[in-house]
């Protein structure tokens, strides 16, 4: 892309206030799930996929990769992609539209760092690639100033994944939270958690 092209990507990302745009209360996240859980059940009963409402196809590719790269899938559970964090997150999109132009340009920053290291967008790189962008706006403290627009919104990208995660199915399953169960009897806090605290010896 040309130094055009990426001045205008940086001036829209500065112009977008993070505390402005990429802020959300648990009711709003657990409403968005919710409501981004049906649109899913009912692409899967019309027998087509989830179509983005605010994503362009380029975008939606990229989003999937990025959520996937914060939450993967493990042992312990599915990813962020399985658990429904992008129809999320294009939730959070269209029903909130004063965050869209901080999303956008995010997404457009990330394909201008790639495109300026490797010739390529975030979603075509190779894994060890994404990772070395990553790397370089994951953590605020160490980040070269330069880097301040891609620091910015992978915070809040980062933030708005493990909402979206935190909220689904799979992410409460991951938790183990039991909700509102009732309790016949408090014992106090479970040993194995004490454990981990360090608070009483280990079992090892």
């Amino acid at each position: 892309m040309s130094d055009m092209d990426r001045r205008t990507v940086l001036r829209t990302l500065a112009s977008a206030s993070a505390a402005a745009l990429f802020t959300w209360t648990g009711t709003e996240a657990i409403e968005a799930s919710l409501s981004a859980r049906a649109a899913q059940q009912a692409a899967t009963a019309a027998g087509t996929s989830y179509q983005p409402q605010f994503f362009t196809e380029h975008e939606w590719t990229t989003v999937a990769v990025l959520v996937d790269l914060i939450i993967p899938r493990d042992e312990r559970s599915g990813s962020a992609t399985d658990a429904g964090v992008p129809e999320f997150i294009d939730f959070m999109m269209t029903d909130q539209p004063n965050r869209q132009v901080a999303m956008r340009g995010g997404l457009a920053w990330l394909d201008q760092e790639c495109q300026a290291r490797f010739d390529l967008s975030f979603a075509a790189c190779a894994d060890d690639q994404r990772r070395a962008v990553l790397d370089d706006i994951s953590w605020p403290d160490r980040a070269r100033p330069e880097m301040s627009h891609g620091v910015r919104f992978f915070a809040t990208f980062r933030d708005l994944t493990a909402s979206g995660f935190w909220t689904s199915r799979i992410g409460i399953e991951d938790l183990g939270y039991q909700g509102n169960t009732v309790v016949p009897e408090w014992n106090g806090c479970p040993d194995e958690a004490l454990r981990k605290l360090g608070l009483i010896p280990g079992s090892e």
